[in-house]
């Protein structure tokens, strides 16, 4: 993706930021999931928080049952991605704390962006004091961001697989998100990607362009009501939410 590429997405982003809770934007259909983490989040994060790859640390004030956080992220991805400064500089993969230090260990959208997300689970089941609970929230069926550093999407079972593996009893995996809604959302991404595409390449698809709103809204209703006709989500959902608990040493 080039840099102009890049530049005009942040613009339009910025653009279609008041539209992004109506069909006309292209993340309609998943924009409700991002409420639905945070409420998921703020139920069971308790008492001293890690929030690893934490941006902003905007979710701290929704989280109303906790007395401490903690927010870490990467010095590239915070300050270079996101023009964030968080508490902690850090690496996933190499806390700079000592084992058992948290009761709730946060992993939100951040483990697709970690080249060895086996290290990152190791090391947050070390933080977490016995009993505590890791919070993992991770896209499936979504498309590639942070580029070049968006590594591996994990099914279910790779998940749980890799969550036992760092020494966790997995409580929940939970899937998000109807498979035709998600089908639509990614669709619906796709055409707004293809009309950047074409404004940045300056080629004749720009005659398509007015044409552009009505495609994507057209997808997004179609897919809402789809989703509400044959509800299947095993297939293939958006995301996973994912809760597991330290028992033992």
């Amino acid at each position: 993706m080039t840099e102009a590429n890049v530049l005009l997405r942040n613009r339009l982003r910025q653009v279609l930021g008041p539209i992004l809770a109506t069909p006309l934007h292209p993340q309609w259909l998943i924009v409700k999931h991002g409420r639905e983490r945070t409420d998921w989040v703020s139920r069971r994060a308790v008492g001293i928080v890690l929030d690893i790859g934490c941006a902003d640390g905007s979710i701290r004030k929704s989280l109303t049952r906790i007395s401490e956080y903690h927010g870490l992220d990467y010095p590239s991805t915070a300050e270079g991605l996101y023009g964030t400064r968080p508490e902690i500089f850090g690496d996933a993969r190499r806390l700079p704390f000592q084992d058992r230090s948290f009761d709730t260990v946060m992993l939100l959208d951040v483990l697709e962006h970690v080249p060895d997300p086996e290290l990152a689970l190791n090391e947050a089941s070390r933080v977490l004091r016995l009993g505590g609970h890791l919070l993992l929230t991770i896209p499936f069926a979504y498309p590639l961001h942070d580029q070049p550093h968006d590594y591996q999407r994990l099914t279910e079972h790779g998940l749980a697989r890799r969550i036992h593996q760092a020494g966790l009893h997995l409580e929940l995996i939970q899937p998000v998100g109807l498979t035709a809604e998600v089908a639509s959302a990614n669709l619906s991404m796709a055409l707004a990607q293809g009309g950047i595409d074409a404004i940045t390449n300056r080629s004749w698809r720009m005659l398509w362009l007015p044409l552009l709103p009505f495609a994507i809204v057209l997808v997004n209703v179609l897919g809402w009501c789809f989703g509400r006709m044959w509800p299947t989500q095993q297939m293939m959902p958006g995301a996973y939410f994912v809760e597991a608990v330290r028992l033992n040493d």
